[in-house]
């Protein structure tokens, strides 16, 4: 047996936030949004690890929580952007104005350590974000480009303290995340 897991940086009291940045897109032909609490930046994406492997996954990340040399930081939450691009628009995601930085220096602490035990290398620049909104098809296109490029939402700060690990289970209402490890900053 195994569990669907990720490594993140979870946003600790802004559901209100991420939900008023949402509520912007609502109604949006063709946009699935996201839980506002199950909001987080993800560092690392796993996928299916076995049981038997879960030590060394906590080790290396107890490891890579060390080595970055981060310590807890205020973090906020603003601005909007898409995966890949505006004109082909899969996900919508909420930015990171301050504490950027360290978000990034935890991944590429996190990134190296966990492709020694043979996860997958990321394919493209790490850019921290929160995930609002995936687009099922193209009907409100128009109207996210043009949120997109005319907003600038803020949904507010936290203070960031620990890096988690996260197990993702996929459900018929969504996917539900428990936290199946923690690491202090």
């Amino acid at each position: 047996m195994g569990k669907r897991l990720f490594v993140s940086v979870d946003l600790e009291g802004l559901d209100e936030g991420v939900a008023d940045v949402q509520d912007r897109f609502d109604g949006t032909p063709g946009l699935n949004l996201t839980e506002p609490e199950q909001a987080h930046v993800t560092l690392k994406f796993l996928g299916d690890v076995s049981d038997h492997r879960l030590d060394e996954v906590t080790d290396a990340l107890d490891d890579a929580v060390a080595a970055a040399g981060v310590d807890p930081f205020t973090a906020e939450f603003a601005g909007l952007g898409v995966f890949p691009t505006l004109d082909y628009i899969s996900v919508v995601w909420l930015g990171v104005e301050d504490g950027s930085d360290e978000l990034t220096r935890l991944h590429e602490a996190v990134e190296p350590r966990l492709v020694e035990l043979g996860f997958e290398e990321e394919s493209h620049e790490f850019t921290p974000h929160v995930t609002l909104a995936r687009m099922e098809h193209a009907g409100g296109k128009e109207r996210v480009q043009k949120l997109v490029r005319e907003c600038h939402p803020e949904a507010g700060t936290m203070e960031v303290s620990e890096v988690r690990l996260t197990e993702s289970e996929l459900t018929a209402d969504g996917p539900e995340y428990t936290t199946v490890e923690r690491f202090e900053l």
